[in-house]
């Protein structure tokens, strides 16, 4: 095929020998299959920030740190120079992501070489070679989307371990290999401990998740995974291999009587105080 003008400057640079065919067009890019000396890869073509429909950019964005005090400075102000820092730095945050992520052990594409804007990465397969299907185009028995979904929300959970959360996660986020699933799709990951949004985007990612097999393993639609997993994260008792429910009850602390009787009778007497006060002035 036709070689797309972003992919031209990988092949000057000798990084991809032959653009083979496009693989799929998404919200935030375009990825295509290419072939390199060492093989079949993917190459991940970000979409102008203009060009791209992932709302509410901010409030993934939020926490981020910029170690260049000038490059933050104008991304603050909106500059032309801050846009095209702020453009760079969403895209970077998915290689950054996908490392950190494949060192905790989450499943996910092997990231080669990002260059002017293109991500080169591992091509995930099925057992034939081709290009592994995404979840949503499957149709699943109850054992394995009660399997799928075991893997997944283990996966959510060592990703907060790693301190990430994806924010986007569903069925059109996960490829599906010969030995389960694969998390892609990462350029809008979450940091956990510095995003106001953070609950809200793992929760979400569990609902997703929880709506998706529950289609064909209804007794998923009851599980709150979601909260149960953001309890021990806060609490400081998440770790990569904690043991799960699905189940979710508030802590509900007994009501110390004494110290709401405190608080009335401090009450009544500042109100006590101030009729006296107003008595006391009136004469």
């Amino acid at each position: 095929m036709k070689t797309p003008k972003r992919i031209e400057p990988l092949i000057q640079d000798g990084l991809v020998d032959e653009v083979i065919r496009q693989l799929m067009s998404g919200k935030e890019a375009t990825v295509y299959v290419v072939r390199c000396r060492n093989g079949i890869r993917c190459a991940k073509v970000y979409k102008e920030a203009n060009k791209r429909s992932f709302r509410q950019i901010s409030d993934y964005t939020e926490g981020r740190k910029v170690k260049n005090s000038r490059r933050a400075r104008a991304m603050e102000k909106h500059t032309r120079y801050g846009r095209m820092a702020q453009e760079e730095a969403w895209q970077h945050t998915e290689v950054d992501a996908l490392r950190r992520l494949a060192a905790a052990g989450v499943r996910v594409p092997q990231p080669y070489d990002f260059h002017e804007g293109v991500l080169l990465m591992e091509l995930v397969t099925d057992s034939e070679g081709n290009a592994a299907p995404r979840l949503n185009d499957l149709v699943l028995t109850t054992e394995q989307s009660l399997a799928y979904h075991n893997t997944l929300i283990s996966a959510v959970v060592r990703m907060l371990c790693a301190g990430i959360i994806h924010g986007d996660l569903s069925e059109y986020n996960v490829l599906i290999d010969s030995n389960g699933p694969v998390i892609i799709d990462l350029p809008q990951a979450v940091d956990a401990a510095a995003n106001n949004a953070a609950c809200k985007m793992l929760l979400r990612d569990a609902e997703n998740l929880a709506a998706y097999f529950g289609r064909f393993a209804p007794e998923l639609l009851a599980s709150d995974y979601g909260r149960e997993i953001w309890s021990l994260y806060q609490s400081g008792q998440l770790h990569p291999d904690s043991p799960l429910t699905g189940r979710y009850t508030p802590e509900e602390k007994p009501v110390d009587l004494n110290s709401v009787m405190r608080e009335i009778n401090d009450t009544l007497k500042e109100e006590m105080a101030r009729k006296l006060a107003r008595t006391t002035g009136e004469h």
